[in-house]
C-alpha cells in the first residue's frame, strides 16, 4: 500500500502561493494555457500517428495477399482505394476523425478476413464505431458486401477479426520473424523494446505476442482513479524530459519519410503497446499513463481545478457519503466536494468498527434566559411559590426563594404565550408552527397541562391554528371550563375550546390588524374582549355565534396601539395605550342623532388619565381593588387606588430595560418582566433585583473556565456575560462597542480574550472586567479564537480566510505578532490545536480540513497523511474523522453548527441547525453514527460546550437566546483510543475520569 497518495484536497493546499504582483499572475496563467496546449498537441499527435500506422500497415497486408489470395486482392484494392482518399483527406483536416477512419479500415481489413474463410470474435469497440460511420463510410461497406457476394448476410456476423494472420490462408505457413515484422511499427522498434523490458517480458514473449498499437490522448479525467493508491513511488520526469524522449522515440530512423502534415505535428506523444493477451500489463500500462497526466495536472492550477470540478460531480449536492479506501483512508461528500479523511495507525479494520450511542445521556439541569423583548403577560406566579415563564421552547417554574428549576418540555417549537387558569394549578401554553430539518411543518397548538405534575391534560387545536398561537385565556365565571384562543393568521381568528373535551365551541375571523390580547369578563363567560392595533372589539358568544362591537374613541385621540385591558372590580374595563393613558371603558346609550333611530348602546371611553411616559405595556389589579401599571419610556411601575390615584411609584435600573409585565406574589412583594429578557423580584420600598437574566439578541461565542464552575457568553447585543454553573446566576455583565462572536480562557484561568466582528479582539480581567489587551487583525468578523494547551500562543480564524497566532507572555497579559497561516481559500470556522502545542487543524467554509506547524513558522502541512496519528488537545472542528458519523445523510456543510469533544475523550456533543443538540460516542468515524437527541431550543443551537470536568454541557440558541445547561448521566468506561482500536489486535489503557 502506497502511503504517499495525495487527494485533489491536497492538491489545493499546494497551489495557492501567494502571488506578489501582477506579472507573476500573468506568468502562472502563461504557464497553464502553455500546459493545456500540451495536451490539446498530444492528443492530436496520437491522432495522427494512428493514421501513420494505418498508412504502413495496408502495403504489408496487401502484399501478403496477393502472395495467398490473389480473388481477395482485388477486392482488397478497390476498398483500400476508397480507405487511402478517404485517410487522408480527414488527416489533413481533424486528427479526431481520423481515428474514426482508422477504425473503417480496420472492419474492411476484416471484411478481407471473412472472405477468406477465417471468423474469429469482433471487439464491441469495433460495434459501436461500426454504428457511428458518416455515409461515405457506409457505402464503401455496402460495396465491400456486393463484391464479396454475401448480400443476404449480416455485416457483424463475418467482421469477426482485426488480426493479419485471419488475413492469410489457412494452410500458409509464416516464420516467426515474419510475425513480428507484420506486428511491429516501422520507426518504433526502439521504443517498444524499451516498453517490454521495463514489463520484464523475455525475447521469446516478444517474438510470438501479437499487440494492437492503441494510442490514447491524455484526458484530465485520468485522475479520477488516482485516489487508492495508483501512483508510482518513482519520481516523475519533468515535462521538457518527458518531450525529449518521447520525440527521439518518434524519430524516423527506419522509418519511411513523414508526410507534411505528420511533420508539422511532431509532438509529444505518449504511446502505450497494451498485449491483448495480458491484461495484468494493460491496466500497469494505464496506471502509468494516469501517473503522467496527474503530474501535468498538478502543475497547472486551471487543469487541476478542471479535474477537481469533474470528481466532485460524483456527489450530488447536498449529499454525505462515505467512499472507503482499502485501510488508507476514506472519502465523504458535501455538496459535491469531495473530503478526504485518513484512518489512524492503530484501526486495522475500519469496516469492523461498531458504532453505538453513547452510554452516557444528558439531563436539563438549568435554563438561563426570558422571553420578554416580544412578548406579554407571560409571567404569572403559582401558589407553590414558582413564577413560571417561558424562554424557547421550555415553560420554567422557578421557585424563587428555593432557586430551583422545573421544567415542561413538551412543546415542539418556541412557546409563544401562557395563561393561568383560575385554579392555579392548570396552565395554558401555546406554541408557534415551525418546521422540522425535512421541512416537515410543525403544527401549532395549545398545551393544557397540571403545574405540579408537569403532565399535559390535553392538547388543544392541532391542526387548526396557522402559523402559531398569539393569546390565550381561561374563563373565570364557569372555573375555566372554556380557553379562548387567538392565532397568527392573517385574520386572526378568534376560537373558544371545551378544556375538558378538546373540542372547539365557535370560531371567527377577528380582524386582519396586530392582536395583543384577549380575555373573558370574570363575571360573564360570553363576554370576550380583544385588543391590538388601533382597536378594542368586545365579543359577545350566543348558541355558537359571535357578534362584535367596537369601541368608540368619540372625542378622544385615537392611539396606534391598545397595548393590555383588565377588569376592574366594578365590571369598567380599563386599557393601556402607546400614548401612555389609562382609559376607562363603559356602555353608554347610543347616540340616536349620530346613528340613528333603533341604534342599540355603545361602549365609549368615560375616562382618560395619563399615567406614563410612553407606552403603557401592561396593567395588573391587586386584591385591595388597587392597580399596577407598567410603563415603557419611563421604565416606571405605580400603583393607582381604585379611583386611579397615584399612590406609589418606583422606577427599574436601565439596564433592565422597560416594564413588560407584572405578576402580584403578595400585596407588597412583586415580579417584574422586562424587555431585556430580565425578571425582577422586590418592592416599592426596597427596590428590584434581578433574579434572571439573558441575551437579548442572537448568541455566539461560548467559553468554559480551565477549572472553575463558570462559563462565558457573548452574542449581537453586544454584552458579554460571565455565568456561573453552580448558582446557576449572572456573575457579571459589561457592554462592548461591537458585537461578540468567539471567546476562550487562557490555560491559567484568569483572563478571557473575545473576538468581534470587525476583526478586534481584546483580553479582558476576570476579576476586574478590565481590558489589559486589544488588538485587531484584517476588517472583516472573528468566528474562533483559541488558546494552545500551555498558553504559549493564541489563534484567531478570521473570515479574511486567514488564521492570526500570537505570542502570549506575562500570564496571559502581554501578546506578540507571532505568524499568519495563508491557505484555506475561504472563512476559517473552526480550528484545535495539538496536545504538544505544536500544530492546528482548521476547517474552512468551503469545508477544507487543513494542518499547521506553528513552531516551524506556521508552515502548511501539504501531506495530510501525515497528520492522522496526531492527537488534538481538544476537538472543535466539526470536518475531521473521528466526527464523520456525526454528520446525517443529505447534509449541505451547514448543518452543525458546532461540536465538542468531552475532556474525557468518550463523547462528542454536536450543535445542529435544527434546534436539537446530540450526544455521540466519540470517536464516531462511520456513517450514520447512532446518537441521543435532545429538544429543548427554538432556534439553530450556535454553540456547544463542555465544563472542565465535563459534569455539564452547555448549549446555546441563536435567536432563542436561550442558554441550556445539561447534567451529563450515567458516565461510562474506557477511553476513545481503546474504542477506536476494539477492531485491532491491540489496545491502550483508559485513564481515570476527570471528577468534580
Amino acid at each position: 500500500m502506497d502511503f504517499t497518495t495525495h487527494s485533489l484536497d491536497d492538491m489545493s493546499a499546494e497551489i495557492s502561493p501567494e502571488l506578489p504582483d501582477h506579472a507573476s499572475i500573468m506568468e502562472v496563467r502563461l504557464q497553464a494555457q502553455e500546459e493545456e496546449i500540451i495536451l490539446l498537441k498530444s492528443s492530436l499527435a496520437d491522432a495522427l500517428r494512428r493514421i501513420h500506422v494505418h498508412d504502413q500497415l495496408l502495403p504489408l497486408i496487401k502484399q501478403q495477399l496477393v502472395a495467398v489470395n490473389p480473388a481477395a486482392a482485388l477486392v482488397f484494392n478497390k476498398v483500400c482505394c476508397s480507405d487511402f482518399t478517404s485517410c487522408r483527406k480527414l488527416s489533413s483536416s481533424s486528427g479526431l476523425d481520423g481515428i474514426h477512419q482508422f477504425a473503417t479500415s480496420q472492419l474492411s481489413v476484416s471484411a478481407m478476413a471473412t472472405a477468406n474463410g477465417h471468423v474469429g470474435p469482433v471487439p464491441e469497440e469495433l460495434t459501436t464505431k461500426a454504428a457511428t460511420m458518416d455515409r461515405s463510410t457506409q457505402t464503401e461497406h455496402t460495396l465491400l458486401r456486393q463484391d464479396l457476394g454475401h448480400d443476404s448476410v449480416p455485416l457483424h456476423r463475418r467482421v469477426q477479426s482485426l488480426q493479419l494472420e485471419d488475413a492469410l490462408h489457412p494452410e500458409q505457413h509464416i516464420l516467426e520473424g515474419t510475425r513480428a515484422k507484420l506486428h511491429r511499427i516501422p520507426g518504433m522498434e526502439e521504443d517498444e523494446e524499451q516498453e517490454e523490458e521495463d514489463e520484464g517480458g523475455g525475447e521469446q514473449e516478444k517474438a510470438f505476442s501479437w499487440a494492437s498499437s492503441v494510442e490514447e490522448p491524455i484526458q484530465p479525467t485520468t485522475i479520477r482513479g488516482l485516489h487508492d493508491g495508483c501512483f508510482s513511488s518513482e519520481e516523475p520526469r519533468s515535462a521538457s524530459t518527458s518531450n525529449r524522449n518521447l520525440e527521439q522515440n518518434l524519430s524516423p530512423r527506419s522509418a519511411p519519410p513523414l508526410t507534411p502534415i505528420q511533420e508539422e505535428h511532431k509532438l509529444l506523444v505518449r504511446r502505450n503497446s497494451e498485449k491483448l493477451v495480458n491484461p495484468e500489463r494493460q491496466k500497469k500500462r494505464l496506471d502509468k499513463k494516469a501517473l503522467s497526466t496527474a503530474n501535468l495536472l498538478t502543475r497547472s492550477p486551471s487543469l487541476e481545478n478542471r479535474a477537481k470540478e469533474l470528481i466532485s460531480s460524483a456527489g450530488s449536492p447536498g449529499s454525505r457519503r462515505g467512499t472507503y479506501s482499502q485501510g488508507q483512508s476514506i472519502k465523504m461528500f458535501i455538496r459535491g466536494r469531495p473530503i478526504t479523511m485518513y484512518i489512524p495507525s492503530n484501526i486495522q479494520n475500519y469496516e469492523d468498527l461498531r458504532m453505538e450511542p453513547p452510554s452516557q445521556r444528558l439531563e436539563l439541569d438549568w435554563v438561563y434566559g426570558y422571553r420578554g423583548r416580544d412578548c406579554r403577560a407571560n409571567l404569572y406566579f403559582l401558589p407553590s411559590g414558582e413564577a413560571v415563564y417561558f424562554i424557547a421552547c421550555v415553560v420554567v417554574l422557578y421557585h424563587i426563594n428555593n432557586r430551583t428549576q422545573r421544567h415542561y418540555r413538551k412543546h415542539t417549537d418556541c412557546v409563544r404565550c401562557l395563561t393561568l387558569h383560575p385554579d392555579k394549578v392548570r396552565v395554558a401554553s401555546g406554541q408557534t408552527a415551525g418546521v422540522d430539518k425535512d421541512g416537515k411543518a410543525l403544527q401549532a397548538c395549545v398545551h393544557i397541562w397540571d403545574s405540579t405534575t408537569l403532565v399535559t391534560l390535553q392538547q388543544i387545536g392541532l391542526g387548526t391554528f396557522q402559523r402559531g398561537v398569539g393569546s390565550v385565556a381561561f374563563s373565570c365565571a364557569d372555573s375555566g371550563t372554556f380557553l379562548c384562543v387567538i392565532d397568527d393568521s392573517n385574520e386572526h381568528m378568534l376560537s373558544v375550546w371545551d378544556c375538558n373535551k378538546g373540542t372547539k365551541h365557535a370560531e371567527v375571523k377577528s380582524t386582519n390588524e396586530a392582536v395583543f390580547a384577549v380575555e373573558f369578563n370574570p363575571s360573564d363567560s360570553t363576554n370576550i374582549i380583544t385588543c391590538g392595533r388601533s382597536h378594542v372589539y368586545f365579543w359577545t358568544l350566543s348558541r355558537g355565534q359571535f357578534t362584535k362591537k367596537q369601541g368608540i374613541f368619540g372625542k378622544y385621540k385615537k392611539p396606534k396601539f391598545i397595548q393590555c385591558f383588565v377588569f376592574s372590580l366594578t365590571g369598567d374595563v380599563l386599557t393601556g395605550d402607546s400614548e401612555g393613558n389609562i382609559l376607562t371603558w363603559g356602555k353608554s346609550a347610543a347616540d340616536v342623532k349620530t346613528l340613528g333611530k333603533g341604534a342599540k348602546e355603545t361602549l365609549q371611553i368615560m375616562r382618560q388619565t395619563k399615567a406614563h411616559e410612553g407606552s403603557v405595556f401592561t396593567l395588573c389589579t391587586l386584591q385591595g381593588s388597587a392597580l399596577l401599571s407598567g410603563g415603557g419610556k419611563d421604565r416606571k411601575i405605580i400603583r393607582w387606588s381604585a379611583d386611579l390615584a397615584p399612590e406609589r411609584e418606583c422606577e427599574i435600573p436601565e439596564k433592565f430595560g422597560a416594564v413588560r409585565t407584572i405578576a402580584d406574589v403578595d400585596d407588597e412583594e412583586l415580579l417584574v418582566g422586562t424587555t431585556r429578557n430580565a425578571i425582577l423580584r422586590g418592592t416599592f420600598s426596597d427596590g428590584f433585583v434581578a433574579i434572571v437574566q439573558g441575551h437579548v439578541d442572537e448568541m455566539w461565542g461560548l467559553a468554559t473556565h480551565p477549572s472553575q464552575n463558570i462559563f462565558l457568553t457573548c452574542g449581537h447585543d453586544r454584552q458579554v456575560c460571565l455565568w456561573n454553573t453552580e448558582e446557576h446566576q449572572l456573575d457579571w455583565c459589561i457592554n462592548l462597542e461591537e458585537y461578540g462572536l468567539c471567546a476562550d480562557f487562557c490555560p491559567n484561568g484568569s483572563v478571557v480574550s473575545v473576538g468581534l466582528s470587525t476583526g478586534r479582539w481584546m483580553v479582558l480581567d476576570l476579576l476586574t472586567q478590565d481590558v489589559i489587551s486589544d488588538s485587531t487583525d484584517g476588517n472583516e468578523q472573528l468566528s474562533v479564537i483559541r488558546y494552545s494547551p500551555d498558553g504559549s500562543f493564541l489563534a484567531v480564524g478570521s473570515h479574511d480566510n486567514f488564521i492570526y497566532i500570537y505570542n502570549v507572555t506575562e500570564n496571559g497579559r502581554r501578546y506578540s505578532r507571532f505568524g499568519k497561516c495563508n491557505g484555506h481559500s475561504s472563512f476559517i470556522t473552526h480550528l484545535d490545536w495539538s496536545t504538544d502545542g505544536k500544530h492546528i487543524m482548521s476547517n474552512s467554509g468551503d469545508y477544507e480540513i487543513l494542518y499547521w506547524d506553528i513552531a516551524a513558522g506556521c508552515k502548511l502541512l501539504r501531506n495530510r497523511f501525515e497528520s492522522k496519528d496526531r492527537e488534538w488537545a481538544s476537538y472543535t472542528c466539526v470536518l475531521g474523522f473521528h466526527v464523520m458519523g456525526v454528520w446525517l445523510e443529505g447534509s449541505d456543510g451547514t448543518d452543525i453548527n458546532a461540536l465538542c469533544r468531552s475532556h474525557s475523550e468518550r463523547i462528542v456533543a454536536v450543535a445542529d441547525d435544527f434546534c436539537k443538540v446530540h450526544l455521540f460516542q466519540y470517536p464516531c468515524p462511520k456513517p450514520k453514527a447512532p446518537s441521543h437527541r435532545y429538544e429543548g431550543h427554538g432556534s439553530h443551537v450556535t454553540n456547544v460546550c463542555f465544563t472542565h470536568c465535563d459534569s455539564h454541557l452547555l448549549s446555546m440558541g441563536g435567536k432563542d437566546m436561550c442558554i441550556l445547561q445539561w447534567r451529563v448521566v450515567g458516565r461510562g468506561s474506557g477511553d476513545s483510543r481503546e474504542r477506536l482500536t476494539s477492531a485491532s489486535s491491540t489496545s491502550t489503557g483508559s485513564p481515570e475520569p476527570a471528577t468534580c
